[in-house]
């Protein structure tokens, strides 16, 4: 349990303990199913915890040059590596940090071909499919909608799979169930299908909650052994969200409140569009330690950033107590997809990074300062 007394305000800080929970489940789930499961770093690239990670896993999924390299530097494996384009002057620094390289169209895939067969039995291409089906409510999260950039549809390939293709890769789904995965697989099969015989791998990307306290563990072992014991095909799964799921908290701090036609906002000392973006880009309304929706008799305010974005604010949460400036707001479950996607957007500081380790103490990682701001700019 986090004394979130002992934290430093604002810092994002993961639970050991919980982490560890997750990937011991996680663990269970590979070693059950078969299935080779990689850690997406577009979820979670906190590598100031991968010598926890590496005690369990030994592999992760790039989407850019960077993540290839920093899987390869602090993972210590090559990584595998999807990007909707590939640029010439990176593609060759991208295979060296890669294993596997899974291109977004066939011309993408033929444009590095020369270069993929000085590599051959080193890199193992394949391409990413797109199924036209997805079980994702979100649209900025859904790769299937009309006239989506991302995956070859099975009309693109009625000319047969290109030579050298070892593996397709799909990522169609987003903190889903097993369930929706099961109804995925069976379109995949169906379109794609006739091509497995000449394949090696498939990869079944992302979006696998399997961490989550409701997901049916057992219903995703039983889909893949049954899967790979059909097709002969390796399985390959890079969940991001899952690894650090309800692993940790944004801490922050109440700096003052302000009110405006009956509305108290308190103004912290974070901000959603730096710190939080992804909760205005689904959008969605966090959790807060202590806190409930707006309740009759309760004391409730909206909660307002330190940016000057008219937008930077969400709400509202009420408290059984009235705020006052001093007061601490523990977000929950913001480390994955959130720590990826801050900005220093007005210049505002970056919350510190930071661990609570297994034996009750904080471990501080990382401490942002005006170098970290100015150097991103020029």
């Amino acid at each position: 349990m986090i004394d979130y007394s002992k934290i430093p305000s604002p810092c994002y800080v993961i639970d050991e303990e919980r982490f560890r929970n997750n990937l011991s489940l996680i663990e269970h789930v590979s070693q059950e199913s078969g299935a080779e499961i990689i850690l997406a770093f577009k979820g979670f690239a906190m590598w100031g915890v991968f010598d926890i990670l590496k005690e369990y896993f030994s592999g992760a999924a790039a989407s850019s040059l960077h993540e290839a390299r920093l899987c390869f530097e602090e993972v210590g494996s090559p990584a595998h590596t999807y990007s909707p384009v590939y640029k010439s002057d990176e593609f060759k620094k991208i295979l060296r940090y890669s294993s596997h390289v899974t291109f977004n169209s066939v011309n993408q895939y033929k444009k590095y071909l020369k270069i993929l067969k000085k590599h051959t039995g080193k890199i193992s291409p394949g391409l990413r499919i797109n199924p036209e089906f997805s079980d994702v409510n979100q649209s900025i999260y859904n790769p299937c909608s009309p006239g989506s950039r991302l995956g070859i549809t099975a009309d693109e390939l009625n000319k047969g799979m290109p030579e050298g293709i070892e593996g397709l890769h799909f990522h169609v789904l987003f903190e889903s169930d097993s369930f929706s995965l099961e109804k995925v697989l069976k379109i995949v099969e169906a379109k794609f299908g006739k091509f497995f015989p000449s394949l090696k791998w498939i990869n079944m990307g992302g979006g696998h909650l399997m961490t989550r306290k409701d997901y049916d563990t057992s219903h995703l072992i039983n889909i893949i052994k049954d899967f790979s014991k059909r097709t002969g095909l390796h399985v390959i799964l890079e969940p991001g969200s899952a690894f650090a799921w309800e692993a940790g908290e944004l801490v922050a701090t109440v700096e003052d409140i302000v009110e405006n036609q009956g509305i108290k906002t308190a103004i912290l000392d974070v901000s959603f569009t730096d710190h939080m973006p992804d909760c205005l880009e689904m959008p969605y309304k966090p959790k807060i330690l202590g806190a409930t929706d707006p309740a009759a008799g309760k004391q409730t305010y909206r909660l307002g950033g330190n940016s000057c974005l008219s937008g930077d604010f969400m709400g509202e949460w009420s408290f059984n107590n009235e705020l006052h400036p001093g007061d601490r707001i523990i977000f929950l479950d913001m480390i994955h997809y959130t720590m990826v996607k801050t900005t220093t957007f007005n210049g505002v500081k970056h919350p510190s990074i930071g661990v609570w380790t297994r034996d009750g103490k904080f471990r501080l990682i990382r401490k942002f300062g005006y170098k970290d701001y100015k150097k991103r700019l020029s």
